[in-house]
């Protein structure tokens, strides 16, 4: 009899203690397939230390494969469900798609940022769900302050030295606490010039913050909060988000370049296309966590909606806590609805108390219940998160000691950029990246090796709230049309690649560009003649041609500053019509070195010379192989090598566009040595 094929959708604390739990209790009798867009459990509590820098990204991770060596890891993201038929379709990181067939589903998908109707959030705001977001914080942040320091307009400083947090629960508590410490130890090193100091500013509708802890508690974080400085703003929202602020519901108005989006989670919309009884978004679930009349489907973490047992007619709230032992108990029930395991039992919780990092020795904990604060809760705080990680204690501990005794290194790293980790995403978990998945295969089946990394580089990104097809620019990003990049003033027109391979007769320019309609380029300062938007330039269609180009005045450095031969403009090369007959061709001079002063080629008792009579045809000449450094050619040795083209459905690159391999468009002109 074969393996039964369970399927596990996410790895968060349910999904990652599921698979755990399944595998220790199936012992190899079960195919246990684990469905997750990264190959890491984060552990999501510590995520606010990543953001001000005092653990490294990898401390909070946890590899799938070293913990899980008996479940089968697959990289990708669950698109559909089919229940009758009992598989799972997903897409791979690289954009390819699959299909798994089960005969157990544990839907463990956890939870995404959570949007309101607030005009502007979404396009100006960033949620902290994920590594991605919490880097992106870092380096914004620090970005910020060091272009304060160097500001000489006391209002941008005040500005840029703004953030605003909006949600005072766990995650926005803990990241307003320790954001303030991060930015007060950068200015102590370099002071502000205006003598100002980071403003962090908490806010939350409701009367008090972390409202769904004990009113001690509560007390306690807010007090170590505003002695450290935070603006803690309860019963205030953000009424509209805009580039230089926000509006808050008391009709102020805050000039800040950071808004940090903290108001709560939703769970993963997958589970809405399931079309079953649903709460407040979450999948209905029996006490044993099984969907009613799906006795194949399980649902445990954020996407359940599970009866809580202790508190009749409710639910167990969306917290980690919850998500850890939904696993277990789904986990336990899957091997026993499969006859693997014993009987199945239902989910019954207990609190054990709730514990909030406030950054250093300070924190707010109640172990079973009993309230704690200061330095006993910081270190109840710190123990248990090391005795609930699965994984990385020794190097979070050690981390945790370097930072109590060196100073943090305030450092922008670069790799993550704004439009890559949009609010209004269903997989915070990974960074968006140009153009998607499913364009890089087209521009590689399209260019052969290396479009991929063509496409990351030049392709517009989509941002928050742009969520544009890829030929669309985002918002912010010049251009609005396919265009080539050329340096130029006008419209691009494309050629035929029939156009471009046919050679051109002697004496005539190359019409690549035409010179009423030079082409569009990059942004650039007006006032370079080298710089879309100023005066075209030099060397190109429009321009004033450059010295070396056709129609300019000879480059430096060749031979009696004369224009290459085989180029516009030039002394047409030899062996080209209306050039000097070659050696070895009819009127010129007999090839030298050849023994015995071999009859050349296209003589009588020679072989026929390529563009002759009965020859093969030359290259630059019709119906030949385009010569080099001729368009739809390899680029001739000695010549500006053209910069790599985007994609023909992509806008040109712009400020926002994502990092990756650049090459220099600008030809290597000795006159411009020195030139930035």
């Amino acid at each position: 009899m074969s393996r039964p094929r369970i399927v596990i959708v996410g790895a968060g604390f349910a999904g990652y203690r599921a698979a755990r739990t399944l595998a220790r209790q199936t012992r190899g009798r079960a195919h246990i397939t684990l469905l997750n867009p990264t190959d890491y459990f984060l552990y999501l509590p510590l995520l606010p230390q990543v953001a001000a820098g005092v653990l490294e990204p990898r401390r909070v991770t946890v590899s799938l494969s070293d913990t899980l060596p008996h479940v089968r890891l697959v990289l990708g993201e669950a698109d559909r469900i089919d229940l009758d038929g009992r598989t799972l379709h997903y897409t791979g990181p690289e954009g390819d798609g699959g299909t798994l067939a089960y005969d157990r589903l544990v839907l463990a998908a956890g939870s995404v940022n959570k949007l309101l109707p607030v005009p502007g959030v979404a396009e100006h705001a960033h949620g902290f769900r994920g590594l991605p977001e919490a880097l992106y914080l870092r380096d914004h942040v620090t970005r910020q302050v060091e272009l304060a320091a160097a500001a000489d307009d006391p209002t941008s400083c005040a500005a840029r030295c703004t953030f605003v947090v909006v949600g005072a629960g766990y995650t926005g508590t803990e990241v307003a606490a320790h954001g303030q410490m991060f930015t007060d130890a950068q200015v102590r090193k370099h002071p502000l010039r205006q003598g100002m100091r980071p403003r962090w500013i908490l806010l939350d509708v409701a009367s008090r913050v972390l409202p769904e802890m004990d009113a001690r508690l509560s007390e306690t974080a807010d007090r170590v909060l505003r002695q450290r400085g935070v603006d803690v703003r309860t019963g205030t929202s953000v009424k509209e988000a805009t580039r230089d602020g926000v509006v808050l519901s008391d009709g102020e108005f805050v000039e800040t370049r950071t808004l940090v989006w903290c108001v709560g989670v939703r769970p993963d919309p997958l589970v809405e296309s399931l079309g079953l009884p649903m709460e407040k978004g979450r999948l209905l679930v029996d006490p044993h966590l099984q969907v009613p009349g799906r006795p194949e489907l399980f649902a445990c973490g954020d996407v359940a909606a599970v009866p809580d047992l202790e508190n009749p007619g409710s639910y167990t709230p969306m917290t980690a806590q919850h998500a850890w032992r939904h696993g277990k108990v789904a986990a336990e029930n899957v091997a026993a609805s499969l006859g693997l395991g014993g009987a199945s039992t239902p989910y019954r919780h207990r609190d054990l108390g709730f514990v909030v990092d406030l950054g250093g020795a300070k924190a707010a904990a109640n172990p079973l219940g009993v309230p704690l604060s200061g330095i006993p809760a910081g270190a109840v705080t710190r123990g248990y998160h090391l005795a609930a990680m699965p994984g990385n204690r020794v190097r979070v501990a050690a981390d945790w000691l370097l930072d109590a005794v060196l100073p943090r290194q305030a450092v922008q790293l670069g790799l993550v950029r704004s439009w890559s980790v949009p609010l209004d995403t269903s997989s915070p978990e990974v960074a968006r990246v140009p153009g998607g998945p499913g364009r890089r295969r087209e521009a590689d089946a399209r260019s052969g090796p290396g479009a991929a990394i063509q496409a990351d580089t030049y392709d517009g990104g989509t941002g928050p709230g742009k969520g544009r097809a890829g030929n669309e620019p985002a918002k912010g990003q010049p251009g609005s049309g396919v265009t080539q990049v050329q340096p130029g003033s006008g419209a691009a027109e494309r050629r035929s690649e029939t156009e471009l391979a046919k050679g051109r007769p002697s004496g005539e320019r190359a019409r690549t560009w035409p010179a009423d309609k030079p082409a569009k380029g990059p942004l650039g300062d007006p006032r370079s003649r080298s710089g879309a938007g100023g005066e075209p330039a030099e060397g190109w269609a429009g321009g004033e041609p450059a010295e070396g180009r056709p129609g300019g005045e000879r480059a430096e450095g060749r031979p009696g500053r004369e224009p290459a031969r085989d180029q516009p403009g030039g002394e047409p090369a030899k062996n080209q019509p209306g050039g000097e007959p070659a050696r070895s061709q009819p009127g010129g001079e007999r090839a030298e070195g050849r023994p015995g002063r071999e009859p050349a080629r296209n003589q009588p008792g020679g072989e026929p010379a390529k563009n002759q009579p009965g020859g093969e045809p030359a290259r630059n000449q019709p119906g030949g192989e385009p010569a080099k450094n001729q368009p739809g050619g390899e680029p001739a040795m000695n010549q500006p090598v053209p910069a790599p083209q985007p994609p023909d459905d992509q806008p040109p690159p712009g400020p926002g566009i994502a990092p990756g391999p650049v090459k220099r468009s600008d030809p290597p002109d000795d006159s411009a040595k020195g030139d930035s």
